[in-house]
């Protein structure tokens, strides 16, 4: 699936990153290597990587939000128990707790808990954008300064 999304370049980065952050488990860290490998430009790669996982990622948030038992389990593979023992971390940090929605298997846990129990939308949203902005910023600035990948416009 990877080198299928990767042959798309910026459009299959979009594409990959927002389902990695909904339904689909593999990492859109491996595919935004891949691309930037490719030679995408390295900007327009952390502009489109975020974009993309950041729409994924409030796709869970909606999800949680509706609070549909029936589409969190089957969609997201999450049990009701998973979401109740989450309650005392949401409620500690509260939409803080959106900076790690881009971390792998409880990221999509978060974004599902914070809308589930309806932590501040806007402020949650700005949270996880910020949060998925860094993790790809942190990989650009990796494979820039490792000479990977050079900055073109």
């Amino acid at each position: 699936m990877l080198d299928f999304l990767q042959a798309y370049g910026l459009w299959g980065l979009l594409f990959g990153s927002f389902l990695a952050a909904t339904v689909v488990p593999f990492s859109s860290d491996a595919l935004y290597a891949g691309v930037l490998l490719a030679g995408c430009p390295p900007v327009a790669c952390l502009l489109i990587g975020t974009l993309g996982n950041w729409l994924g990622g409030l796709t869970s948030f909606g999800v949680g939000w509706l609070g549909r038992w029936e589409w969190i389990e089957k969609w997201f593979h999450v049990k009701r128990e998973t979401l109740e023992k989450q309650r005392s971390r949401i409620d500690k940090f509260g939409p803080w707790l959106a900076l790690l929605t881009w971390l792998p298997f409880v990221g999509d846990v978060f974004a599902i808990a914070l809308g589930f129990y309806r932590i501040a939308p806007v402020k949650s949203a700005l949270l996880m954008l910020v949060g998925k902005f860094l993790r790809f910023l942190g990989w650009t600035l990796i494979f820039y300064y490792t000479g990977l990948c050079a900055v073109t416009y």
